[in-house]
């Protein structure tokens, strides 16, 4: 098969004139588009088009997080994790691996062993989430069997270090006894 001169295109690149060459004219443009955006949205809602004000975190926190759905507003945040405790006041995690295996981030690590109660099996010995890389999607909730494992409401999570953001058994239990009056979604 041969290719005809006709079908064959040439893109070899066109040199710049002594002002494309400058790039001024370019940068001139695109910072004129950055200001017409910056000055259309300054002090308004992106969806809503309406005034939003600034909010200084720290001392004042935004409790407009619900969205408004067919009329209805449901709140859809997912915040910070907790592990659940049973009747009995124990981790009502059974160490299954299913919040492990369905976590697209590979946030959560399990080390189970043999349970000391005769209604379960196994239990988790160590359960940690680091939740720097996790992406809070609620698959790990909604892959438990038991319920052990849910996302509150909560979102002010600080800390200095990355290991004081890796999330252990006992740092999640006391998460649930803080929140044991909020009822996630």
């Amino acid at each position: 098969m041969t290719i005809s001169d006709q079908d064959i295109i040439d893109v070899t690149p066109t040199r710049l004139n002594r002002t494309e060459s400058l790039y001024v004219p370019a940068i001139l443009q695109g910072l004129g588009t950055t200001l017409r955006h910056l000055f259309q949205n300054v002090g308004r809602d992106g969806k809503t088009k309406k005034n939003i004000w600034v909010v200084q975190y720290p001392e004042e926190k935004r409790e407009d997080r619900p969205v408004e759905e067919g009329g209805l507003f449901r709140d859809n945040f997912r915040g910070v994790h907790r592990l659940n405790r049973d009747e009995d006041g124990r981790v009502r995690c059974v160490a299954c691996f299913m919040c492990a295996t369905a976590c697209p981030a590979n946030c959560i690590h399990i080390v189970a062993e043999e349970s000391p109660w005769p209604d379960r099996e196994k239990y988790p010995k160590q359960f940690d989430i680091d939740e720097l890389r996790c992406i809070y999607c609620g698959m790990c909730e909604e892959a438990c069997p038991c319920d052990a494992i849910e996302l509150t409401p909560h979102y002010q999570i600080t800390g200095l270090t990355r290991q004081e953001m890796i999330f252990d058994r006992e740092k999640l239990l006391e998460v649930y006894d803080q929140t044991i009056e909020d009822k996630p979604m």
